[in-house]
């Protein structure tokens, strides 16, 4: 991940934690542990070396060392896949990078920038949804005085 990235602003499925639906970040996300579902990140998603994915993937950059069970990745720049992983599912990228013992089963195809966010739309839209201001308050309409009844 990026030097500059505040450790605060990284998500993180720990180690030990399972994690079934879907999520979308602007941010980076580190998965240490299992997850099974949708992810989309605008930044850098990195797979840990005991982490278990099941599902699609869509970033910017994807770091992977840990093992999928199914899905595919569609990155919008590069996709590393590291020593010692295992991937089951296709992979759409710009750029790809195979590390030595990396193990692949599925299809690779390249993939521009605006074929990436054709694909990834449900997904960027869905972060879009979740990260818009909240609408403010109405004003309170005066309450009209009631004349005494006499």
């Amino acid at each position: 991940m990026a030097n500059n990235i505040n450790v605060n602003d990284v998500n993180r499925i720990a180690a030990g934690a399972n994690f079934i639906g879907d999520i979308a970040t602007v941010n980076d996300i580190r998965i240490d542990g299992s997850f099974e579902g949708r992810l989309y990140s605008e930044a850098r998603v990195v797979v840990g070396e005991k982490a278990v994915v099941k599902g699609d993937i869509f970033a910017t950059f994807i770091d992977f060392n840990g093992s999928m069970l199914g899905g595919n990745f569609y990155v919008k720049d590069t996709l590393s896949l590291k020593t010692g992983c295992s991937v089951a599912g296709d992979l759409f990228f710009q750029r790809f990078q195979v590390e030595l013992d990396a193990k692949f089963t599925g299809r690779c195809q390249v993939m521009s920038e605006t074929e990436f966010h054709k694909v990834a739309a449900p997904m960027e839209n869905m972060l879009r949804k979740a990260v818009q201001p909240a609408q403010p308050a109405q004003p309170a309409r005066p309450v009209e005085k009631a004349e005494p009844t006499i």
